[in-house]
């Protein structure tokens, strides 16, 4: 650092790259993502687990995804314990929460939840994306997207959610809500 560079005596001093404060956050983040973790493999001992389709059994899932968090709760505490969470990018988001847009959101989860077994997979689950991203969108500060919007993200919503179900209902045999008896929608 040359003399140019240097902070001179009346500047305010530079605040730590990690505060204390900010280390006890990141610990608890992590101990967070462990119990969560340490929930799902609960969970997944409750599940039976009788080999399925290709010896698989049902309860193969949640033991991955609960490993995987274990493995990303230990790395993000070993992380948090030896200088911090590193190359952090400032928060991009608002101080204050957004609730117009959480609104949003919550609408599509819970018009999700209580939709699907009476207009199927399909098209609870593109309802969902749609008032999602809607919310996503006015949470970063964008329009909604009027009605032109609300049409392509439905349509987006359509193209992702259908082939998820003609996977998990044709292939792999998982019984989910269909809108039609033919179970192809």
């Amino acid at each position: 650092m040359n003399a140019m560079e240097r902070p001179s005596p009346s500047s305010p001093p530079t605040q730590p790259a990690h505060s204390s404060h900010s280390v006890v956050l990141q610990v608890l983040l992590s101990l967070g993502v462990l119990g969560v973790a340490a929930l799902l493999a609960y969970g997944a001992t409750q599940i039976p687990s009788e080999a399925g389709y290709a010896g698989i059994g049902p309860n193969f899932l949640p033991w991955v995804v609960a490993a995987a968090l274990l493995v990303c709760g230990g790395l993000l505490l070993r992380q948090a314990l030896t200088g911090g969470f590193q190359d952090l990018d400032e928060a991009s988001g608002a101080p204050r929460a957004d609730w117009h847009a959480w609104a949003w959101v919550s609408a599509g989860v819970l018009a999700n939840a209580s939709l699907i077994e009476h207009i199927g997979f399909v098209l609870s689950c593109a309802l969902c994306f749609t008032l999602a991203v809607r919310g996503l969108r006015i949470a970063e500060g964008k329009p909604g997207g009027g009605w032109m919007g609300l049409l392509r993200d439905a349509a987006i919503g359509l193209l992702l959610a259908a082939p998820v179900y003609w996977l998990f209902a044709q292939l792999l045999a998982v019984n989910l809500p269909s809108l039609t008896a033919t179970g192809w929608i």
